[in-house]
């Protein structure tokens, strides 16, 4: 009898689950108008101080007929019959007024008109007006207490919730909180807030403010709290590692909801709730897009994005679809990636034609096809090889793909007059110790040279250090060796690498993409160096464990690395823009007629098999002076050749941290 009680309830107050419409009508009909009766006669007795005279009770049932009558229209035009009846927010009190004022208007009439001796007063339209706003919305309001009710007498019947502490007591804590008391199969239960601005609120759909995060210790054994979630989507990162290291100093499982972005966009609801991530702990304030500035550039353009399914690639894919171009051209060399990205962007696509293809940016053929077929009017340059010490064994690729790729989608982008053109620069090409890293600056010198031609296409590059999660990037890589226990393999206790997340980079790229006059070469600001060592003891914290748990050990750099790495050059004069996280790099521009006989050099040398990857370093001098080509020195190993890693607790033993590795073209 009680849970068929329960669910008729919980039905009734959910729309979608009800099956007789029909009934839930006739009885909203029936609360409304008993409430509307109830006003009016309160509205009288008010009015006349509790002595209602004869005269206006005898006429008293005609009129409420009127009333109540043009009160129901009223309301099921302003969709108070219909949705969820839970859920009463500002824009449901908004409607809810308005079908009251209007639902009053023919009482006004009546009073106003005087077409009986005793037709209402106006003081009686008044008190009745605003009578009936509170007696409606108490009625709204109540259907969540009930539904509240129902829900945990259904919970009680089921496993017990965890116990869990909300850290931020604004609207997206009291949201959480609220769907928690109404969606038991979350299986959370919230018994406590944290708050820095405790004295705002006493309690929170009854639950109350306790205090500031530090309170979390102590409020663990007398809450019984076994979980905390931090309920800040807008926080800043430090904010959030400091929340972090409170919880796990209580010994509670830490858990925080969607960002803003991806709760704005709908990616995620607010009970999307999943572990706090090292990218939580090491980004920054979100990025906003000057949406007018980029819409204007990208909305209904044909957009081109080369190395499509990489990470940098495909989040330009994401973040572009947005703007609504007229056609987005996805290339990319690997079949399987493009057929990724190609399924995820159909599912979020509305007009925009979506057009996978595959092809290689070095290939003259394929890429020749593509522009005469589709016309890129902007075009975002992501294709490159990016992995260092891969790179370091064939410099001959590493030329190949990431500068004569870019030249030839350069010259292709001149010829057929696109607008814009941005290529994704890297740290690296910085004083470069890389293979990889000068030919990235190869590529830069190129595009700027091409400004001293005369051309209609505006060349851009964004130069920008690591970001967290990308493929191959040292985030997965220690959560892989985490997963099989370990050891976490840095390559110098004293390496240190700039971080930011694949949405916020690709968001500044856009921005530096708005920018651009042509010529310029940006450097988007990567906050503070984060020590690899430390990003991997905070790793295994995430994973639940303490740092002595999981070995590091020290494996030495590997050929083309840096201890650390610079974002510009000394000679390169650093100036403002508009955006406080990018600035422009100004230096003197290489004349096209200077710079165009040393590509074409080593592009002959790449065709060249009796060159060695000495020899093709060399060539990269010549057009990289800054260029310091690797030559490893050979690491203290035990005499049978055999190398062994250093653990971290004997680091200091390790003379040398630099391991051989073979010159392979």
């Amino acid at each position: 009898m009680t849970r068929s009680v329960v669910r008729c309830i919980l039905e009734f107050t959910w729309k979608d689950r009800t099956r007789n419409r029909a009934i839930r009508a006739v009885v909203l009909m029936l609360l409304y108008g008993s409430t509307v009766a109830l006003c009016f006669w309160m509205a009288y007795l008010i009015r006349f101080d509790f002595d209602v005279p004869a005269n206006f009770e005898a006429c008293f049932l005609p009129v409420a007929l009127v009333v109540i009558g043009a009160n129901l229209v009223a309301l099921f035009a302003f969709h108070q019959f219909d949705g969820r009846l839970t859920y009463f927010a500002k824009p449901d009190l908004k409607r809810l007024v308005l079908a009251c004022t209007v639902g009053s208007l023919p009482l006004a009439a009546i009073s106003a008109g005087r077409f009986f001796t005793s037709a209402p007063p106006r003081g009686v339209v008044l008190i009745y007006l605003v009578l009936s706003v509170i007696g409606l919305a108490s009625v709204r309001l109540s259907f969540w207490r009930v539904r509240a009710f129902a829900l945990s007498s259904q919970q009680a019947s089921r496993r017990r919730p965890r116990r869990v502490g909300i850290v931020g007591a604004g609207d997206a804590g009291a949201l959480l909180a609220r769907h928690m008391m109404e969606e038991p199969w979350l299986g959370l239960q919230a018994v406590a807030f944290f708050d820095d601005d405790c004295g705002r609120h006493a309690s929170v759909h009854g639950i109350p403010v306790v205090g500031t995060p530090q309170r979390i210790g102590e409020s663990k054994s007398k809450l019984q709290i076994e979980e905390v979630i931090i309920a800040m989507p807008s926080a800043p990162a430090r904010r959030l590692r400091q929340v972090w290291e409170l919880a796990r100093a209580a010994g509670l499982e830490c858990r925080t909801v969607p960002s803003l972005g991806q709760l704005a966009t709908g990616h995620a609801s607010i009970t999307t709730l999943r572990p706090v991530k090292i990218e939580d702990l090491l980004g920054r304030v979100p990025v906003r897009v000057k949406t007018d500035t980029v819409c204007d550039r990208l909305t209904a353009r044909n957009v081109m994005v080369t190395g499509a399914g990489g990470s940098i690639g495909s989040e330009l894919c994401r973040q572009v679809l947005s703007f609504n171009p007229a056609t987005l051209l996805l290339v990319e060399r690997s079949e399987p990636h493009l057929f990724t990205i190609e399924q995820e962007l159909l599912g979020l696509c509305n007009r925009t034609v979506i057009m996978p293809l595959v092809g290689d940016v070095t290939s003259a053929a394929r890429m020749r096809d593509i522009f005469r077929r589709f016309r890129p009017q902007v075009i975002f340059h992501a294709a490159a090889h990016k992995h260092v010490p891969m790179m370091e064994h064939q410099p001959a690729e590493a030329v190949r793909n990431n500068l004569l790729g870019t030249v030839l989608i350069a010259e292709m982008a001149i010829e057929h007059n696109v607008e814009r053109f941005v290529f994704i620069s890297t740290d690296k090409a910085v004083n470069p110790s890389s293979v990889m890293g000068a030919t990235k600056r190869c590529a830069e010198i190129y595009l700027q040279s091409l400004m001293t031609k005369p051309h209609a296409t505006k060349f851009t590059a964004v130069r920008f250090g690591n970001v967290l999660g990308s493929s191959g990037s040292v985030v997965p890589i220690f959560a892989r060796q985490i997963a099989t226990g370990g050891p976490l393999t840095v390559t110098h206790p004293e390496v240190s690498r700039f971080f930011m997340t694949i949405p916020e980079a690709v968001t500044l790229v856009l921005e530096a993409f708005a920018l651009g006059q042509g010529g310029d070469v940006f450097m988007l600001d990567m906050g503070k160096p984060v020590k690899i060592v430390d990003l991997a003891r905070q790793m295994i914290m995430l994973s639940g464990f303490e740092p002595e748990d999981i070995d590091i050990v020290f494996t030495g750099l590997r050929p083309g690395e840096k201890l650390e790495e610079v974002l510009n050059y000394s000679r390169e004069h650093v100036t403002a823009t508009e955006h406080p996280q990018i600035t422009r790099l100004v230096s003197t521009v290489q004349p096209y007629d200077a710079v165009r006989p040393l590509i074409d050099e080593l592009a002959s040398a790449v065709e060249d098999p009796d060159l060695s990857a000495k020899d093709i370093r060399a060539l990269v001098v010549k057009v990289v002076p800054e260029y310091t080509p690797c030559t490893p020195p050979l690491a203290e190993t035990p005499s049978n050749g055999a190398y062994r890693p250093v653990c971290e607790r004997d680091a200091g033993l390790l003379p040398v941290l630099n391991r051989l590795a073979p010159d392979h073209r």
